[in-house]
């Protein structure tokens, strides 16, 4: 270390020891829900229809048909390389699926120009805090990378029922913060020009999001 700098440092050092400590915060706020799963899940979708969103309710059995429903009979559209393929239906001549095989420049990853000419994108997520009406994507081989979320204009999201919690500080615990986070509240829109809304600007402008019962 240069004497200016180790000079500057101790001068800084210096300064600072003149000052108390900072206190410790409080933190008063729920760390953990009373509601039962019910409750929980209910104000998901009450928060998810507010933000303009589209939620259904589904299983293991009926997944497919309803994921088939939202593509529409004419879809070219992509899914991360770890969705369970069991939630999709069969390709047709009209509508196919494309697997993102993830982070560029590793074979199969799709460039923007690529997904900006897909339809619409399915995906799994992490967990979805009902207190915000948030879900939370946390780039596993289920979900994928950014890019695949933001760029076409229509995402059908899955949310496994057990993933639902009520509260933010419940949700985080289940994220892994050294991998990319992606929260998603409703369909992209924004108010900042002149208070009024336009959908689309940062992401889907549809988002279907489906409730999946274990």
């Amino acid at each position: 270390m240069s004497d200016a700098k180790a000079d500057i440092l101790g001068r800084i050092r210096a300064s600072l020891a003149d000052h108390p400590q900072a206190p410790t915060p409080t933190r008063e706020y729920r760390t953990e829900s009373t509601k039962s799963s019910e409750a929980i899940r209910d104000m998901l979708k009450d928060r998810l229809l507010d933000y303009k969103a589209n939620v259904y309710e589904e299983t293991s059995s009926s997944i497919a048909g309803r994921i088939q429903e939202l593509l529409g009979k004419s879809s070219m559209y992509v899914i991360p390389n770890g969705l369970n393929l069991a939630w999709i239906p069969e390709d047709s001549a009209a509508r196919r699926h494309i697997v993102d095989s993830g982070f560029a420049p590793r074979a199969g990853s799709l460039t923007h120009r690529e997904l900006d000419a897909v339809n619409a994108v399915v995906t799994s997520s992490t967990v979805s805090c009902s207190e915000t009406g948030t879900i939370f994507l946390n780039g596993t081989s289920e979900e994928g990378r950014r890019a695949i979320t933001l760029v076409p204009d229509h995402h059908i999201c899955v949310v496994p029922s057990d993933s639902i919690v009520e509260l933010i500080p419940e949700a985080l615990r289940r994220i892994n913060p050294e991998r990319p986070i992606t929260m998603i509240s409703g369909p992209s829109a924004t108010s900042d020009i002149e208070l009024q809304r336009v959908e689309g600007v940062h992401g889907p402008r549809t988002l279907d999001v489906i409730i999946l019962d274990a």
